[in-house]
């Protein structure tokens, strides 16, 4: 078994792990990057199905989004906006399509109205929201000890105006049904994003794509770090503790194939794969607790690709919506430069759940009939057509991301990213600002590597102090 010894053991080469070991690199500590999978990217990952390019995982960028849009640029990569031109669809409650433009949904005037108050009030909670920091808010434990669909269904008895507010952050975010997860919760999903007016603004949170696929992102971070990036490396074992003649906690980290030793060690992916490592000695009792409250959302990213975008000779945008259809939400998402026309769907949660229990055939039958329910019957004949099931991926086990059960993030919020000894915690699935998002993943990877060069210097400074004091004495 191969023996490897570095400063800094990473776990995970999302764009979290590669953004902390290429900061901690910059600093000048060594590192090395253990990945489960055959590839890069986590969560990012753009392939090509049938000849067609499809970024299986996350891809939009949204203009809150400071961390990635500075990495994008000094990785030196384009975007492009995504198609917008034209009108969007909703279908209602009878079935009946309805085209509009602008935010809101063509409901009833009374509906709208019902929409645009309780969307202000939230604003207003959502404002005394710090994304870093949602369990201290005076009200946290009153907002986690009620469920989103409950509060909901307190502000106003029109269920198309309940069904519409709940889907942003349930099917569309959270992708857990409304009464699985918390006021608080949602309060957090739309704070990471600046406000729940923009959570539910589809120009603002899916604004732009990465020319090429965003997976580019944690593929070129994994280039500059060259052999230090291991892939087919799922760590079995982390064993923690004092490092012989040195003050700072180190770890030994066990593969199938290697042994790496390091003074202290990221975990850089989903928390619900912490339990597949064994930690000696095992982890403290609070977070055995807490990441038993952490679980992962479910939705199905739907690609259907056509020999043209034939929804713009309708006029149409490509953005569809309805909390009455299998496929909640829908839109244009044709790769740049490309004569061919792209629709991605999706169909979260309970939905997810329930095709499932069909045949590939049939659930592609339905997924596209409620396509064609926005676009026509044209929507029923792509040619190509790919799910991506992340609830079927090991390393994975759902998406989009990790979120507390009732009650969970006002019990353990703060010690999400709380380091245990020498070990630190960075994903997107921990952070604020940009929480679930390929941003926040970046934010995680910084603060994960600035905390191991704090603890670095003041290891530094202890050590110093050693000396000195032993040459007085």
């Amino acid at each position: 078994m191969a023996d490897i010894t570095r400063d800094v053991l990473i776990v995970g080469a999302g764009a979290a792990g590669t953004t902390a070991a290429n900061e901690l690199r910059k600093a000048g500590l060594s590192v090395v990057v253990l990945e489960a999978r055959d590839r890069v990217g986590g969560r990012l990952w753009t392939d090509v199905i049938d000849g067609a390019m499809l970024e299986i995982g996350g891809q939009w960028v949204s203009p809150d989004q400071d961390a990635l849009i500075e990495t994008i640029d000094e990785l030196g990569l384009e975007t492009f906006s995504r198609y917008r031109e034209g009108d969007s669809v909703y279908v209602g409650p009878d079935g009946t399509l309805h085209r509009f433009t602008g935010e809101m949904f063509p409901v009833s005037a009374e509906t709208e109205k019902v929409i645009a108050e309780i969307t202000e009030r939230l604003d207003a909670m959502v404002a005394e929201i710090d994304p870093d920091r949602p369990y201290a808010h005076p009200k946290a434990a009153e907002w986690d000890a009620v469920t989103w669909d409950a509060w909901l269904h307190a502000q106003t008895d029109d269920d198309e105006a309940v069904r519409n507010l709940a889907f942003a952050t349930g099917s569309a975010m959270l992708t857990k049904p409304t009464h699985a997860f918390s006021l608080l919760q949602s309060l957090l999903m739309a704070a990471s994003a600046g406000s729940y007016s923009n959570l539910v603004d589809a120009d603002f949170i899916l604004d732009k794509r990465v020319v090429g696929g965003l997976q580019q992102v944690p593929l070129l971070l994994a280039e500059r770090l060259g052999d230090d990036v291991l892939l087919n490396q799922p760590v079995r074992s982390l064993e923690w503790g004092p490092s012989t003649g040195s003050s700072t906690d180190g770890v030994t980290a066990t593969t199938d194939s290697l042994t790496v030793r390091a003074r202290y060690a990221i975990l850089a992916h989903a928390p619900v794969l912490y339990d597949r490592i064994s930690f000696v000695p095992a982890l403290p009792r609070r977070r055995h607790q807490m990441h038993q409250h952490l679980s992962m959302g479910f939705v199905i990213k739907v690609h259907a690709v056509y020999d043209r975008p034939f929804w713009r000779e309708q006029g149409l945008s490509g953005t569809a919506f309805s909390p009455y259809e299998l496929s909640h939400e829908a839109y244009d998402n044709t790769n740049h430069g490309d004569e061919r026309g792209t629709l991605v769907g999706f169909v979260s949660d309970q939905n997810a759940d329930d095709v499932f229990e069909l045949s590939a055939s049939e659930r592609k039958e339905r997924i596209l009939e409620s396509l064609s329910h926005y676009y026509g019957p044209e929507a029923k004949n792509p040619v190509v057509y790919y799910e991506s099931d992340w609830g079927a991926e090991e390393w994975t086990r759902g998406a989009y991301a990790a979120s507390f059960d009732m009650g969970g993030l006002h019990r353990y919020g703060k010690d999400l990213r709380t380091p245990v000894g020498p070990i630190h915690f960075a994903c997107s699935d921990l952070a604020g600002a940009g929480y679930q998002h390929v941003d926040g993943a970046i934010r995680m990877g910084r603060l994960a590597a600035a905390q191991i060069l704090d603890a670095d210097r003041g290891d530094a400074a202890d050590g110093v102090l050693a000396d000195a004091t032993a040459d007085g004495a």
